[in-house]
């Protein structure tokens, strides 16, 4: 008979991944990169237009987010000690002082945001400010007051394609402002909600234990949970055939798009009759598979200036 492996020892660096999120974090690198690639396509017809740059705005973008993620963890110690999810984090198991945490939140906050200010432009680091800023001092204290929290919450989330736009709309004479900014600001925005809903469904008993309110406490039945998600996700499916109206994009991105967000609302509609956790596992798998698929769309789809 095989013997069990011994569960392996945290370790310096995995802690460290913990509590910068690197892994949720990802997905902030990817959509300000999606987002420098589309400008730069727009603006210069090229699918990179400075590799430097887009380097300096990658490492800018990075540090802040995970030092943002470090001082979310810090005001989040006890709650996070009440989940059996997050439980055995760097900061409640006591593996690492509040203290260290906190220089290293800094440390990697005011590096990303000078770094951005210096090597790429003022604006793109305004942008991650307000992103740290919305994450850190609205998001995390709301969370325990009111359910609106995850509307705000969406903000941070869907800023890094508008600091990836503005990086290169600064050198082209456009504008963090630019109506395809915003544009990319409502895609990333829309899809977080029937993503983060469908987590919040699946871990309700967790965030209800801990004190968070959620706009799925108490919903056992999962109706009210499906019927944000279809709100927002008609909403997300909506955006596709404007953005051909606007002048964004193309016909490939309009059915793509469209199609994809049609999947998405079936399984919403699938959870709101089932109110099981497989249908709201499979919502959420959908939500991981649809951010990707809709960006590489967007990308073919997307119209030169």
């Amino acid at each position: 008979m095989a013997r069990k492996k011994k569960d392996t020892p945290p370790t310096l660096m995995g802690d460290l991944a913990i509590l910068t999120k690197v892994s949720l974090n990802t997905f902030v690198l990817i959509t300000t990169l999606f987002g420098y690639l589309l400008a730069s396509r727009y603006f210069f017809g090229a699918w990179v237009y400075d590799a430097w740059l887009l380097f300096h705005t990658i490492l800018g973008t990075a540090c802040t987010a995970f030092g943002s993620a470090a001082f979310n963890q810090l005001m989040e110690i006890e709650e996070d000690a009440r989940m059996k999810r997050t439980a055995d984090r760097p900061l409640p198991a006591r593996r690492m002082m509040p203290v260290n945490a906190f220089g290293i939140g800094w440390g990697l906050s005011a590096f990303g945001i000078i770094h951005l200010a210096i090597k790429v432009n003022p604006a793109s680091a305004y942008l991650a400010a307000t992103a740290l800023g919305v994450y850190v001092f609205l998001y995390t204290p709301l969370k325990r007051r009111s359910s609106t929290n995850t509307l705000l919450g969406g903000v941070p989330g869907a800023i890094p394609p508008m600091i990836g736009w503005a990086a290169v709309a600064h050198s082209a004479g456009g504008s963090w402002m630019d109506g395809q900014s915003w544009y990319l600001f409502a895609l990333l925005f829309l899809w977080q909600m029937p993503h983060f809903v469908a987590i919040s469904w699946l871990c309700r008993e967790e965030y209800e234990e801990a004190g968070y309110c959620m706009w799925s406490n108490g919903d056992d039945s999962g109706k009210k949970t499906a019927v944000i998600a279809i709100f927002f996700t008609l909403l997300l499916t909506a955006l596709a055939p404007v953005g051909l109206l606007l002048g964004y994009a193309n016909w490939i991105w309009v059915v793509g798009g469209a199609l994809a967000g049609i999947v998405m609302l079936w399984l919403c509609l699938q959870f709101k009759v089932a109110g099981d956790r497989p249908a709201a596992r499979k919502l959420f798998l959908y939500t991981l598979l649809y951010l990707p698929l809709a960006l590489g769309l967007l990308a073919i789809g997307w119209n030169q200036g």
